[in-house]
């Protein structure tokens, strides 16, 4: 990487955190109405036509991979931040600075990390399988990988389902503050609607986390 890019400021590396992570909150909103179609009662018609669609159509292939760069680059601009942040202040404050930071915004790299792990398990078992790097007993006759069934599988244990349950509840903390941060960071705060801002914010990371979980929810207790 271009050694050029470490020494953005770091407003301008905050900036282009807070895009990166807003276009990736709205690809978890499109990806969740996805994922909800394999609680329908059709055999997984409606998710087999989507996960068709989203793996042959070439303007998503194209999409997918600007997605994978802003995971890369959204997860990489947190972790120099962050490392600046304490190359900044090597020696903590003996007494704590009471400020009105919010509490979650201290733990942002650490929920980030976790979700980050969650991408890698999720990318091994939902993505990597079309390279060939996946087993592929779940092939399909024209070569495309039976996502269905591997989503029922998966969802079906229940490690693997408490596992994506914890994950999803901790996005939901990291998407709260992010959120509200990356508002902040783009100047568009402002005491007359903030408070709106900050609901919406709540809402987000409430619904959508909560819509995911559903799912092995459903598989585990009703399916």
């Amino acid at each position: 990487m271009n050694p050029s890019f470490f020494k953005f400021s770091s407003i301008t590396k905050k900036i282009w955190m807070a895009f990166l992570g807003l276009f990736l909150m709205i690809f978890l909103v499109v990806h969740m109405g996805i994922n909800l179609c394999l609680l329908r009662d059709d055999d997984g018609a409606w998710f087999k036509a989507a996960a068709h669609f989203m793996g042959t159509n070439y303007i998503v292939k194209v999409f997918e991979i600007g997605l994978f760069a802003g995971f890369i680059l959204h997860i990489l601009l947190g972790i120099i931040l962050q490392v600046q942040n304490w190359m900044a202040r090597p020696v903590r404050y003996m007494v704590s600075n009471k400020t009105e930071t919010p509490f979650l915004s201290k733990y942002m790299i650490y929920t980030g990390s976790i979700v980050f792990i969650f991408l890698v398990i999720h990318f091994i078992n939902f993505y990597f399988i079309k390279l060939g790097w996946v087993s592929n007993a779940n092939i399909l006759a024209d070569g495309e990988p039976d996502f269905y069934t591997i989503a029922q599988q998966l969802f079906m244990r229940p490690g693997y389902s408490l596992l994506y349950i914890f994950l999803f509840i901790v996005l939901g903390f990291h998407l709260n503050q992010a959120f509200q941060a990356a508002w902040q960071t783009l100047g568009l705060n402002h005491p007359r609607y903030n408070t709106c801002v900050r609901r919406f914010g709540t809402f987000y990371a409430i619904v959508v986390p909560l819509g995911f979980i559903i799912i092995p929810i459903y598989f585990l207790l009703i399916r």
